[in-house]
Formats: structure tokens, sequence, C-alpha cells
């Protein structure tokens, strides 16, 4: 078994008391002394986190054939794109299932930039650099040389503002500038993983430790995986392994949105037109418990009694109020039918709702 990668910033989270556990190849924070509930707390009440999310994967795209090689390898419309924005999309198979889902960003026509997610960093490499032998592209994967945080809440702007040499005014949703981050090139994006306003920080190894404690000293607080686990969940944002994995494609999953059908040819679009045109087996949906209980993965989840599914990803929302999932069940129990969930033995009711279960805070201009 390989053995775990730290971040630059491991020692950093030590220091803090932060709980390390084993994480997509990485040994990360859970949580840090205060608790998850605190974090997520902080994140969703005006304050502003710092995430360490260094093990996810960077991938830079050059050449000519950039743009045409995008096209092909991703089912969004990157031709959509215009200079400094950023996009949400997939890589999917020859089957039509997921590989991964990333976020493109355009530089200029002939290079853009790739955000990937960790535990398939080397296998969407391997495939995004057997197809670029088609074109005339690099694709250099740069993670290891890359440190990338996220900085979300509604003090985010503020805790930044004083480290880059851009108005981050400027930054709108979904877009991104290349700056200076403490006097060192780098990349700074309006996205985030939360459902609150903030940004994603891409900057060398060489100044993580000085880019983190001058965010915690601008009053960030440092956050784990489980609040960010929450936050998400509460958004309603596909994980991989969950949500999405190679045994669904964006049909089952609700992600036609970022899945272009009306473009030319691309990776998995014949397959994903099949699946659509025969109809899915099952399909995501959203709900929340109306009795007591906290849903969990892999619950099953019953409706009128039959068996139809199971959680992909649940927790007990402060803000919702309640037990909320997101879960895979029959087509036909989509829209009919009453859901209940069995939780240690019993099931527990459920109705259908849709996400975000709680408000989304994001800056959409």
């Amino acid at each position: 078994m390989a053995a775990l990668l730290k971040t630059p910033l491991f020692a950093e989270h030590v220091a803090l008391g932060g709980k390390i556990v084993p994480f997509a190849g990485y040994e990360l924070p859970v949580q840090y002394p205060d608790g998850a509930l605190k974090e997520y707390t902080a994140v969703r009440e005006g304050e502003a986190g710092i995430f360490d999310i260094t093990h996810m994967g960077q991938v830079r795209v050059t050449g000519v054939d950039s743009l045409k090689f995008l096209q092909c390898v991703t089912t969004n419309d990157v031709a959509a794109l215009v200079d400094g924005q950023v996009q949400y999309s997939a890589l999917l198979n020859a089957q039509g299932t997921f590989i991964d889902d990333i976020t493109t960003y355009k530089i200029n026509e002939t290079a853009y930039y790739l955000c990937i997610n960790a535990a398939n960093r080397h296998k969407d490499v391997a495939h995004l650099q057997a197809q670029a032998a088609n074109f005339d592209v690099v694709v250099s994967d740069e993670s290891d040389a890359t440190t990338l945080l996220a900085l979300q809440g509604a003090k985010a702007q503020a805790a930044l503002q004083d480290l880059v040499d851009t108005d981050l005014e400027n930054i709108g949703y979904y877009k991104f500038a290349e700056v200076k981050v403490l006097g060192v090139a780098g990349i700074v994006s309006r996205t985030g993983y939360t459902g609150e306003d903030g940004f994603e920080i891409y900057i060398p190894n060489a100044i993580a430790v000085d880019v983190w404690k001058a965010l915690l000293s601008h009053g960030a607080v440092p956050i784990g995986l489980a609040a960010r686990d929450m936050l998400r969940t509460e958004m309603g944002y596909a994980l991989y392994g969950h949500e999405i994995s190679d045994e669904v494609t964006p049909v089952e999953a609700k992600l036609m949105w970022i899945t272009k059908l009306g473009k030319d040819d691309f990776i998995g679009k014949a397959a994903v037109e099949t699946r659509k045109a025969e109809g899915a087996q099952k399909r995501l949906i959203a709900l929340k418990l109306t009795g007591r209980g906290i849903p969990r993965e892999h619950y099953k989840v019953f409706v009128d009694g039959e068996e139809s599914g199971e959680i992909t990803s649940g927790m007990h929302s402060p803000l919702a109020g309640g037990g909320v999932a997101l879960a895979y069940v029959k087509p036909e129990h989509v829209t009919e039918g009453q859901l209940s969930v069995e939780i240690r033995g019993k099931l527990v009711a459920a109705e259908r709702t849709t996400t975000p279960f709680v408000r989304s805070n994001v800056r959409k201009v």
C-alpha cells in the first residue's frame, strides 16, 4: 500500500490541533479542536473559512488544438467560455459514465487549466494524455507543485484582499484572474464547494505556509473535511464516488445541464444519447426526513414499503432543521409514492424536496 502523502500545510494542521485522517491518498485534517459543527457554522454564518484542498489535481492544457481537444474530452461546451471564465464539466468514458467531474479555466485560446478530483488524479491525467496524442496539445500535470486553498464565507474577500495585487471586486462568479499572491504568481477564482461567496487560490508550494498564516491573521478560520462535506451536501453538490461514478451517466445524476449534446462529438456522447432515449434505471433525488434520524450513505430508501434505492450523501442539517440526503431511486419513484429511509432497522418517513437544502449565498455576478 502506498504511503500517504502530506500537503505543504501538514505541519500547520498538526500545530493547530487538527485531527488527521487518511483521505484520497493524503493525510488531512477532518476537524480542528472546536469541532466540525463550529467550523460549519463559521462559514455559514458570516465568517471566512480556509480549507486546504491541495489534494485536488491541477492540469494545464496548452497548444493550438486546446479548444478542439477539450471539446472532445469534456461534456460542456468549452467554446462558450471567454478568457477568465470557469466552467463546471465532466470527463466521460466511451460508455458515457463518469471518469470525473472537473472545472475548466480558460486562460486564452491556446491555454486552459483544469481542476480535477484528488482520488482520480492519476486516472484523469492518463486519460487526458492518451487522448492528447490525437491533437496538437500538451497536457501537464502541475499537481505536485501547486497548493490549492479554498477561502469561503461572507468575509472571504476581506480576508484575501490585502494579499493580492488585484481588486477582488472585479472577479465575478465563476471567473478568475492570474494575480500575484504575496508577490508570487498564482490564480484566484470566485468558485467554491460550499454555497457561500468565496475563492479558490492556486499558488506555488513555496508560499503555501505564508499565505495560510496570512489568511489566519486576517480572520480566517481553519476548516476540516467533515465541515466541508456538510457544506457541500447542503448544496446538493455531487461528489465523485457518491453521486457520480463510473457506474452512472449524466442522465441518472441530473447533470445533463453540463452535458451539451448539441455540440460536436465528444467521448461518451453516443452512450449518453442512448441512455437518455432508453431511460435510466435509477435517478438521483433530494429528500428530507419528516421523522427523527440522520440519513447516512448507503442507508436504504423505500417507497410505499418497497426497497427502491439508497442514500449517496446525507447529514443532519442545522439550517434545514433535520435530516437531508441525496439518493438514487427507481425512475418510477422519482415523483410518486411515500418515501422512507431505513435507519437502524426502522423506516423513517421522508419527503421529496429540491436542492440546495438551504439558501445559497454565492455571488452570482
